[in-house]
């Protein structure tokens, strides 16, 4: 039989270009130099928006020519947000590409996962929660790939709602609180159904699957701002955390300011939860995701030193931003949920798992399970049809391949399938249902795709993708501008809590009254002793 690493020749990084291939090393290697320059607060304030900067100027900025709308500019394509943004041309044609269920074997795990060199599953948790609340495809029936139901924002419709309707509803429009309710000491959202029927002051919301649940089902779903915050345990999760951030944090406002009324209150908590998204995103996701050893932040000055660059423009997030998100991989096929140990299909509307163990105990529990790695053959097979769906969405929109990709992102082209993974089973697999390395769909390439070093999570392309629409679609936010981010917005206290918060952990554990006692909880796996 041969072994992984007796069939694994590591990719040439010789095809990402000289450039490309500079500007890694030079992030990754030198640590101490690193660490010294980012002392110095005015040169890591300077270094931090340059970084920034550059990354997202590896590709042309929006407002994209196109929309998924049609293959040609309109005053329509560029306004109507409904279809998504689209950053190559549209490429017609699938001759020589397999099927999308062919190309979606590709994905499929076999009994073992590879496991991620870095990452936990609390990562996997977070990335699932986070992108799900703007990159969101069409819900309508039939299904239409080329619109979505994104407001474009991170707002937190996770537990604010997608409309205003939906955000009535959830709140307690007392002292600038959201609906919630104890459960075995811990405050949870307030169940949505009562005898399988959506309760009347929760109309306005919904949830993914409906139908298909049963009626025990049903009574088990927690009330939220998103129709998939019941979809899985990681995603209920959160959303539990941060609708106790956001009450915990009007409490604290109203002691501050007696006279404030529960619309302000509300809207000023509000403010400040969607900030401290950004900044977890920004200071513990994407230095998570990069292997740099610089460490990029949030400051308060950022929006002002960026607001001139030709990308800090209105979000629109795109088809191809949608799709590199599709990390299922990252999900191992068993979870551990408190003393038990779950097969996956056993934690989707899982929310009633989550008060016997705790949310702390929970966290912890993901931060200490090893996540799969991002790439082909790791996927669990109870999410195949997703992969299906995600290569015939991309065939039925034209999407350009992946070679395409690589050069609009300043990658040179590849010759030969090895130059995209030097692992002869994947290499191999790609020759045997691809024409040519011109043919590779842009979805199976972006996975197939080695990383650029052995303790790296993505490879190149996909990283750049993400780095450009992830930075561009963060820091565009509103509540960031120069003339928005101060005091008026979020208070003096609040700007304090902002400042104090750097990781998930911070908000966990002034979270969790029921259970006092200190969690490891990281996106990044502990060291073995």
């Amino acid at each position: 039989m041969t072994t992984a690493a007796g069939r694994r020749k590591a990719r040439s990084i010789a095809t990402d270009g000289a450039s490309n291939r500079l500007r890694f090393l030079a992030l990754t290697s030198g640590r101490p130099f690193w660490e010294l320059v980012q002392a110095v607060q005015p040169l890591r304030r300077r270094l931090n928006a340059s970084l920034i900067d550059q990354a997202v100027r590896e590709m042309p900025p929006r407002p994209e020519p196109l929309s998924t709308m049609a293959d040609y500019t309109s005053w329509v394509s560029l306004t109507d947000r409904t279809y998504s943004g689209r950053h190559v041309p549209p490429v017609a044609g699938a001759e020589g590409r397999p099927t999308p269920e062919r190309a979606a074997d590709l994905f499929t795990r076999g009994d073992t996962m590879i496991p991620c060199p870095r990452s936990t599953v609390l990562f996997a948790y977070f990335a699932q929660w986070f992108t799900d609340g703007f990159l969101r495809g069409d819900t309508n029936t039939p299904r239409d790939p080329r619109k979505n139901s994104s407001n474009h924002h991170i707002d937190l419709n996770q537990i604010y709602g997608l409309h205003r309707a939906a955000t009535a509803a959830l709140r307690a429009f007392d002292g600038g609180r959201l609906k919630s309710r104890l459960i075995n000491g811990g405050e949870f959202p307030p169940h949505l159904c009562e005898n399988g029927k959506i309760k009347p002051e929760f109309a306005p919301l919904s949830v993914v699957r409906f139908a298909e649940l049963t009626d025990a089902q049903r009574d088990t779903l927690f009330a939220t701002g998103s129709d998939r915050g019941n979809i899985q345990i990681g995603f209920t999760m959160l959303t539990v955390l941060f609708l106790r951030e956001h009450n915990r944090v009007a409490r604290l406002l109203a002691g501050h300011h007696p006279r404030w009324d529960d619309e302000r209150l509300f809207q000023t908590a509000r403010n400040i939860l969607i900030v401290l998204l950004i900044k977890l995103v920004v200071e513990e996701y994407i230095n998570h995701i990069t292997p740099y050893h610089f460490r990029f932040t949030l400051d308060p000055r950022l929006s002002a030193m960026l607001a001139r660059a030709p990308w800090y423009r209105e979000n629109w997030a795109s088809v191809e931003f949608n799709l590199v998100y599709r990390w299922h991989s990252l999900i191992p096929s068993h979870l551990s949920v408190g003393d038990r140990d779950l097969p996956m299909a056993q934690t989707l509307v899982g929310g009633a798992l989550i008060p016997e163990p705790g949310l702390g105990r929970l966290f912890e529990d993901a931060s200490r399970q090893r996540a799969g790695r991002i790439g082909l053959f790791n996927t669990d097979p109870l999410l195949r049809e997703v992969d299906v769906a995600s290569v015939a969405d991309s065939r039925t929109l034209d999407l350009a391949p992946y070679n395409s990709y690589r050069e609009h992102c300043g990658f040179p082209r590849v010759r030969g399938f090895e130059q995209v993974s030097g692992d002869r089973r994947v290499s191999g697999a790609l020759r045997e249902l691809y024409r040519g390395v011109d043919d590779l769909d842009l979805y199976v390439g972006l996975f197939a795709e080695e990383p650029g070093a052995p303790d790296a999570m993505l490879p190149p392309l996909l990283t750049k993708i993400i780095a450009i629409d992830a930075f561009s679609q963060a820091l565009t936010n509103p509540l960031l501008a120069p003339r928005v981010f101060n005091a008026e917005t979020f208070s003096p206290h609040g700007l304090r809590i902002i400042a104090a918060t750097r990781t998930l952990s911070d908000v966990l554990h002034r979270n969790i009254p029921e259970d006092p006692h200190p969690r490891f909880v990281s996106m990044s796996r502990r060291a073995e002793p």
